[in-house]
C-alpha cells in the first residue's frame, strides 16, 4: 500500500509553513509541496511593510472598525472579529515567543510600532523592511528544527477526488471528497500520486496574470484553479488589489516599494513635481489602496505619464536613517542608480493581493470535505472588498492555527480500502509534444496584457466583454494544447493562469456594482 499522508500542504509562505509546524507538533505526518526550486520562492518573502500585531495602546474595536471601513464594510464580520480579538497577540505567542522572531525596535530599545495607510493606530511590527523575509527565513529554520518535510520542485497539477479517480464506479454516488494531489516532479518529469487524509492549499496568489505585478512569477493562481477544477467554491474574485507603488525601472521589476513609506511620510507627486492625493481624498497618501491606486492611474492618464514620483527624502518623519529603516528599498533603488535619500522614486501601481478566492469557513474548511484552504488563495472574507495594509501576514498567521486545530480535533482517516482505488495518473503514450517555450510565453503575455488593459484598476463592463470573448477563444487553445502536450511546470501554470482570469473576468461581469477594488467606470 501506498504511503498516505495525514495532511499535506501545498505552498510555503506564511500560511503553509506556520500550518505545518502546528500539525507536525501535534503529532501529524505532514509533508509541504512547492513547485519552485527555492523553498522562499513566495508572496509572503516578498512582505515589505509588517504585521499586526497586539500593542498595549490599542483596542481590537478599533482594528475591527479600520479592517472594516477599508474593505467598504463588504468584509464578514465574523471573520474581522475573530482576527481583531486574537489575531494580534498571536504573533507575539508564535512568532516571537515560539519561532523567536526579533523584530526591528527604535532608538529606546522598545518594539517599534509603525503606522500604514487606513489604520488608526501604530500597530504594525516589522524587520526594518524585510518583514517578509525574516519571517519566512525564521519559520523554514523552525521547520527544519522540527524535522519537518519540505518536497520543493514538486507542480501539483489537480486534486485527487474520490468522484473522478476512483477506480471504484460506487464513488461516484458518494459525496465529493479530496483524497491528496497529483503531483509533476520538475526534475525528472515523473507524475505521483500523493495521498493524504486532509489537504491544505496554501498557493498564495494570482498577481502573474497581470502586465504588472509585485507577485514573483509564480503566483499563477494554481490553488485557485485547481479548487475550482475540482468543484470547490470560490467567491470574491473580482476584487483584485493592485498596489499603488511599484518600483518603474527598466532593470528591476516585480519590486515593491511599501505602503509605510507613506506610513512615515512620503509624498505622492505627479511629473511636474506638484502633490495630487488631495484632489483624489482628504486622506491623501494615507487613504485606502484602492483609492490611491485609482488616484495614480488616473493621475498618469490625466499628464499622459508612464509613471509618477514618491518622495521620501523631503518628506521622512523617522528617527531611523531611512537606508536603515528602508534598507531593502534603499539597496535595491541604489541599484539602479536611485538615492532614495536624494531623490523621489519612480513607481507604478501592480496588480499586489487577491482579495477573493476559495471560499472557507472561519476554520478554514472548503465546500469539499477534507480540503482546506488558507493565506491569500482563500477567501474568508477578512478583507471584503479590499484589503487593509498588513493584515494578509496575521490571516495567513490566524488561519493556519484555525485549520491545524480543526484537522487535530476532529480527525478522521479516509478507509485504507478507498485510497487503494485510487487510479495512478495516467500519461498518453503517443502524439506527447514538446512545446516551445516561446509558445507558452507568448500564450501566458496575452493573459497578462488582457487582465492589465480589461480587468485592471478601472474596468468597464464593454471591457469586460472585450476580455471574457479574447480569454474565452485562447482558453480553448490552452486546453488543447495542454491535453497533447508533455508535461511541465510552465504548461500546467499557462493552464491554471487561464482558468484563474476566467474565473476573475467572469465574477467581475456579474457584479455590476462599483465597489472597493472592483472599479466599474462607464
Amino acid at each position: 500500500m501506498q504511503k498516505v499522508y495525514d495532511a499535506l500542504v501545498i505552498g510555503t509562505g506564511i500560511a503553509g509553513l506556520s500550518c505545518a509546524i502546528y500539525l507536525k507538533e501535534a503529532g501529524l505526518d505532514v509533508v509541504v509541496i512547492t513547485k519552485t526550486d527555492e523553498v522562499s520562492e513566495c508572496n509572503s518573502f516578498q512582505a515589505q511593510g509588517g504585521i499586526i500585531a497586539w500593542n498595549p495602546e490599542d483596542d481590537p474595536k478599533l482594528l475591527y472598525k479600520d479592517i472594516l471601513e477599508a474593505g467598504c464594510y463588504y468584509n464578514n464580520t465574523a471573520a474581522v472579529k475573530m482576527l481583531s480579538e486574537t489575531g494580534p497577540k498571536q504573533v507575539f505567542d508564535f512568532l516571537i515567543d515560539k519561532v523567536g522572531i526579533k523584530f526591528s525596535t527604535n532608538d529606546t530599545g522598545e518594539i517599534d510600532y509603525t503606522e500604514e495607510a487606513a489604520h488608526s493606530k501604530r500597530r504594525i511590527l516589522h524587520y526594518e523592511d524585510h518583514t517578509g523575509d525574516k519571517i519566512i527565513t525564521e519559520l523554514l529554520a523552525y521547520a527544519r528544527k522540527i524535522g519537518l518535510k519540505i518536497l520543493t520542485s514538486h507542480t501539483s497539477i489537480d486534486l485527487i477526488t474520490n468522484n473522478h479517480h476512483s477506480g471504484d464506479n460506487q464513488e461516484i454516488y458518494r459525496k465529493r471528497e479530496v483524497m491528496g494531489v497529483y503531483v509533476l516532479n520538475n526534475l525528472d518529469g515523473c507524475v505521483e500520486k500523493l495521498l493524504a487524509h486532509k489537504v491544505i492549499l496554501a498557493t498564495g496568489g494570482i498577481g502573474e496574470i497581470f502586465q504588472h505585478t509585485t507577485n514573483p512569477s509564480s503566483a499563477t493562481g494554481d490553488g485557485l484553479s485547481m479548487a475550482h477544477r475540482a468543484g470547490a467554491d470560490i467567491i470574491n474574485a473580482e476584487f483584485v488589489q493592485f498596489h499603488p507603488t511599484a518600483l518603474f525601472h527598466r532593470d528591476i521589476k516585480r519590486f515593491l516599494i511599501s505602503e509605510s513609506l507613506r506610513g512615515e511620510g512620503a509624498k505622492l507627486l505627479n511629473r511636474d513635481g506638484k502633490e495630487f492625493m488631495g484632489r483624489y481624498s482628504h486622506l491623501k497618501e494615507l487613504a485606502p489602496r484602492d483609492v490611491v491606486a485609482r488616484a495614480i492611474y488616473e493621475e498618469m492618464s490625466r499628464t499622459g505619464a508612464d509613471f509618477l514620483l514618491l518622495d521620501l527624502a523631503n518628506h521622512y518623519k523617522g528617527s531611523v536613517p531611512i537606508e536603515k529603516r528602508f534598507s531593502k528599498i534603499y539597496n535595491t533603488c541604489l541599484s539602479g542608480g536611485i538615492d532614495i535619500t536624494k531623490e523621489p522614486i519612480p513607481i507604478v501601481p501592480s496588480a499586489h493581493f487577491f482579495c477573493g478566492g476559495i471560499k472557507v469557513d472561519l476554520n478554514g474548511r472548503t465546500s469539499l470535505k477534507n480540503l482546506y484552504a488558507l493565506g491569500e488563495v482563500s477567501c474568508t472574507g477578512l478583507h471584503g472588498a479590499n484589503r487593509l495594509a498588513s493584515t494578509s501576514l496575521l490571516e495567513g498567521l490566524v488561519w493556519a492555527k484555525r485549520v491545524a486545530d480543526d484537522i487535530k480535533d476532529n480527525f478522521q482517516e479516509i478507509r485504507r480500502a478507498r485510497l487503494e482505488n485510487i487510479v495512478d495518473w495516467e500519461t498518453p503514450k503517443s502524439n506527447m509534444e514538446e512545446f516551445d517555450p516561446l509558445i507558452i510565453g507568448q500564450d501566458l503575455q496575452v493573459i497578462k496584457l488582457t487582465m492589465w488593459n480589461y480587468a485592471g484598476i478601472i474596468r468597464t463592463n464593454k471591457g469586460l466583454e472585450r476580455a471574457k470573448s479574447d480569454l474565452n477563444y485562447y482558453s480553448h487553445r490552452i486546453i488543447k494544447f495542454y491535453k497533447e502536450a508533455k508535461l511541465n511546470r510552465s504548461i500546467i501554470e499557462l493552464r491554471n493562469a487561464i482558468i484563474t482570469a476566467s474565473i476573475i473576468v467572469d465574477q467581475a461581469i456579474h457584479n455590476t456594482k462599483s465597489l472597493g477594488c472592483h472599479y466599474i467606470k462607464n
